[in-house]
C-alpha cells in the first residue's frame, strides 16, 4: 500500500524533528510556515511542498498533523474560511500533537466530524531528539477506527504509542502528567535553593535524597542545572510549563473542581515567566527561588 500524504503545521523544535523523521520514512509532506522558517526550509529542501493556507494544507493531505503551542492557535488554524476544516478531504484524519485543553479538543472533534473527517488528540512525551529517531511516547485518543487507520504512521514516530479512549483522553492525561512533573520540578528547584540558605552543598542534598525513594528522572533533570550547570537536560521552557499547569487548572475548573496543588507551581512559573525567565528552561527555576530567598 502507498503511504498517505501528510500535511504538517507547527514546525518548531519538536515538529521539525517529527517532519524530518517522517521524511526519513518516505512520506510525502506538505508544510506551512507558522512562526519561523528554519525547519520549513529544511523540509522543503528534502522535497516537501509548501502551501500558504491551512485550507490548502488539508486539501492536499490525507492526514493533517498539528504541533502547536496553545489551544487558541490550534483553533485559529482549524476554523475559518482558510482553516483546516474548510479544506478537509472526506475521511481525512486530523491529529493534534500539542498539549491542548480537552474541552477545546472535543469541540473541534465535533466540527471535524461534521465536515466528514475524524479528529484525534495525540500529545507527546519525550524530546525532539527522540522524535528524530522515532522514539516518542504518543498518547492517542479518539475514534478507534481512525486511530487504527493512522497507527502505522504513529508507529513510525513513536516507540510507545497508546490509545487511551475517547477524544480528549490523551490531552487529559498529558495535562495531569505535566502538572505532576512541573510540581515535582518546582519542589526540587526550591529544595536546592533552600540548601543554599541553610549552608548545605547542593551535591550533598542530591546524594542523600537520590539514595531514597524520591529519586526520579525529574530530580536528575533539575540537578543537571542546579549542580552541573546544564539547563537543557529538561528542554522545556518556563513559559510552556506555566501554560500547561494553567491548562491543568482550567481543566479542573471545567470539571467543577478546584485544584489545590497546582496553585503553587503555577504561581511560581507565572511569576518567573513575567519577570523575564519565560525562555529559560524549567530547571532554571532554581535561580528564581534562590533570588527570592536572597530578598
Amino acid at each position: 500500500m502507498s503511504k498517505p500524504t501528510i500535511g504538517f503545521m507547527g514546525l518548531g523544535l519538536m515538529g521539525g524533528a517529527m517532519v524530518g523523521r517522517l521524511q526519513d520514512q518516505g512520506y510525502a509532506m506538505n508544510v506551512i510556515a507558522n512562526r519561523t522558517r528554519t525547519y520549513v526550509d529544511q523540509a522543503i529542501a528534502r522535497g516537501a511542498t509548501e502551501v500558504s493556507t491551512s485550507k490548502e494544507l488539508a486539501e492536499a493531505s490525507d492526514i493533517v498533523m498539528l504541533c502547536m503551542d496553545t489551544s487558541a492557535n490550534v483553533e485559529a488554524r482549524m476554523r475559518g474560511a482558510d482553516g483546516v476544516i474548510a479544506g478537509l478531504k472526506p475521511g481525512a484524519v486530523v491529529i493534534d500533537f500539542g498539549t491542548s485543553l480537552p474541552a477545546s479538543t472535543k469541540a473541534l472533534g465535533d466540527e471535524v466530524a461534521a465536515a466528514g473527517g475524524q479528529y484525534l488528540d495525540a500529545p507527546l512525551g519525550r524530546t525532539p531528539s527522540h522524535a528524530k529517531d522515532g522514539l516518542l511516547n504518543i498518547m492517542g485518543s479518539g475514534d478507534k477506527d481512525a486511530f487504527d487507520k493512522v497507527k502505522p504512521v504513529l508507529d513510525d514516530l513513536g516507540e510507545n504509542v497508546f490509545h487511551l479512549g475517547a477524544l480528549g483522553s490523551g490531552h487529559t492525561i498529558k495535562l495531569i502528567n505535566n502538572f505532576f512533573g512541573m510540581t515535582v520540578a518546582n519542589a526540587m528547584a526550591e529544595a536546592f535553593a533552600m540548601a543554599d540558605v541553610a549552608g548545605v552543598p547542593r551535591q550533598d542534598l542530591y546524594d542523600v535524597v537520590s539514595a531514597g525513594p524520591l529519586k526520579s528522572g525529574m530530580m536528575d533533570f533539575v540537578k543537571g542545572y542546579a549542580v552541573d550547570g546544564d539547563p537543557n537536560q529538561l528542554a522545556f521552557a518556563i513559559k510552556n510549563a506555566a501554560k500547561d499547569v494553567g491548562y491543568y487548572a482550567q481543566m479542573a475548573s471545567d470539571a467543577g473542581v478546584e485544584s489545590i496543588m497546582s496553585k503553587c507551581a503555577l504561581t511560581a512559573l507565572s511569576t518567573a515567566r513575567d519577570a523575564g525567565q519565560a525562555d529559560d528552561m524549567v530547571s532554571q527555576m532554581v535561580d528564581f527561588y534562590a533570588d527570592r530567598f536572597k530578598g
